[in-house]
C-alpha cells in the first residue's frame, strides 16, 4: 500500500483524474512543476529556519486549542472571532503556503500580486471571503506540503475511476506522525511572528483520528463543532462544488460524473462525523478535554456559548473581549447566510441523511 501512493503516484493520478474529468492536460504540468519547485524551497527555508532562529527547534506548543468539525458546521467563524480576540495565534493561508519565517519575510511585500494568482481566487464568498491572508484551516499545510490529505481526495482524487478513500483513510494509512510533526512546525513559526503564546487552530480532518491527535498533544483543548447533518452535509457539498464551478465548470460536468463525485463526497463526509461519534461513544477520546459546540447555540446565544468555552480554557476575558463578545452575539442572531443549497440538487434526501448520520442524532441532537 505505501509504496503504491509516494507523492510521485499521487501527483501522476491527479494529473491523469484532471485530464481524464475536466479535459485539462497542459496546465496542470506547470502547476505539478511548481508544486515541486515550492517543496525544494520551503525545505531550504526550514532548514535555514533552525539556523537563524534556533529557539524554533527548542519551542514547546503549550495549551493549543483545535477546533475540529466538518466544513460548514461554524469551525471557521469561531477560528476567526478567537484568533481575531487575541486569544491565541492562527495560520493566515500565505503562512501555510510560505511556512518558512525567513521565506515569509521575503514574500510578505509581494502579497497583493500573489493575491491574483493564489487559490483562492476559486473560492466561493457566500460561503465566508478568503483570501491570502485569512486564517484557515490547517489541514491545507498538509496538501501544499506533501500534496496529500482530505483536500486532494476532496477536490481532486474523489474523481478519479476507482475509489481512493483508502489512500486517505488513517484506519488503513496513518499519516498522523508526518503530519503532526509537520503542524508543529508550522505552529512554531506562526507563534515565533506573533505576540500569542497559544496557537488556535482548525483541523476538520482530525475527526477521523482524534484520539493520536490528543496522545500527540496532551494539552490540547478541543473545540468539536455540531451542526444537523440535515444542513451541514449539503452546505459543506455545497462549499466544495462551489470551488469547482469556479474553477472546472462543475455544473456543464456529465450528469453521471457528478453523481459519482457526489457519492463519493457525501460518503466522506459522512465518515468524518460517524469517525469522531464511535471514538466518543468508546471512551476512547478524553472528554474532560472536549467541548461539543452546537451550531445552534452559537447563533442564538453567542455570549453564553463564549462564557463557557472562556471557562473551559481558564482564559479570563478582558473588557475589550467581553465587549467584542456582545457586539458578536447581537450580530449572530439577526444573521443571515447568503450561501443557500438544497438536497435534490445533490441527488439527496433527508431520510438517506437522517439515516446514515442516525448516530450523530441520537448522541448529540436529541
Amino acid at each position: 500500500m505505501q509504496s503504491n501512493i509516494s507523492t510521485l503516484n499521487r501527483l501522476r493520478k491527479a494529473y491523469l483524474t484532471i485530464g481524464h474529468s475536466f479535459g485539462i492536460w497542459i496546465s496542470p504540468i506547470f502547476s505539478g512543476l511548481l508544486i515541486s519547485i515550492l517543496r525544494l524551497i520551503i525545505s531550504l527555508g526550514m532548514f535555514m529556519d533552525k539556523i537563524v532562529y534556533p529557539s524554533i527547534r527548542t519551542r514547546r506548543i503549550t495549551n493549543p486549542i483545535v477546533i475540529v468539525g466538518n466544513p460548514r458546521s461554524g469551525t471557521t467563524f469561531l477560528h476567526h472571532f478567537l484568533v481575531k480576540n487575541k486569544i491565541g495565534a492562527g495560520a493566515q493561508l500565505w503562512q501555510l503556503l510560505y511556512p518558512s519565517v525567513l521565506i515569509q519575510k521575503c514574500i510578505r511585500p509581494l502579497l497583493p500580486i500573489l493575491e491574483l494568482i493564489s487559490p483562492t481566487r476559486h473560492h466561493s464568498t457566500e460561503a465566508h471571503k478568503t483570501s491570502l491572508r485569512s486564517v484557515e484551516t490547517d489541514d491545507a499545510s498538509i496538501l501544499f506540503r506533501y500534496f496529500d490529505g482530505f483536500f486532494l481526495y476532496g477536490f481532486i482524487l474523489s474523481w478519479a475511476e476507482e475509489d481512493l478513500f483508502e489512500w486517505f483513510d488513517p484506519k488503513i494509512r496513518d499519516t498522523s506522525e508526518r503530519d503532526f510533526n509537520w503542524l508543529e512546525s508550522i505552529w512554531r513559526r506562526v507563534l515565533k511572528q506573533s505576540s500569542c503564546n497559544r496557537i488556535i487552530a482548525k483541523l476538520f480532518s482530525i475527526s477521523a483520528n482524534l484520539p493520536r491527535f490528543m496522545t500527540r498533544f496532551p494539552e490540547a483543548k478541543i473545540l468539536y463543532m455540531v451542526r444537523d447533518p440535515l444542513s451541514v452535509i449539503p452546505s459543506g457539498l455545497s462549499l466544495v462544488t462551489g470551488v469547482l464551478e469556479k474553477r472546472f465548470g462543475f455544473w456543464n460536468l456529465p450528469e453521471d460524473r457528478r453523481k459519482i463525485y457526489i457519492d463519493r463526497l457525501y460518503k466522506a463526509l459522512v465518515t468524518l462525523l460517524i469517525r469522531f461519534h464511535d471514538d466518543w461513544i468508546n471512551d476512547r477520546i478524553d472528554r474532560s478535554k472536549v467541548m461539543i459546540v452546537h451550531f445552534d447555540k452559537m447563533m442564538n446565544n453567542f455570549d453564553g456559548l463564549m462564557s463557557e468555552i472562556l471557562s473551559f480554557f481558564n482564559h479570563e476575558p478582558s473588557t475589550d473581549l467581553i465587549n467584542s463578545i456582545q457586539q458578536t452575539a447581537d450580530s449572530q442572531r439577526n444573521f443571515k447566510s447568503k450561501h443557500n443549497y438544497d438536497l435534490e440538487k445533490f441527488g439527496l434526501n433527508a431520510k438517506q441523511i437522517r439515516s446514515d448520520c442516525s448516530k450523530i442524532y441520537e448522541t448529540f441532537l436529541t
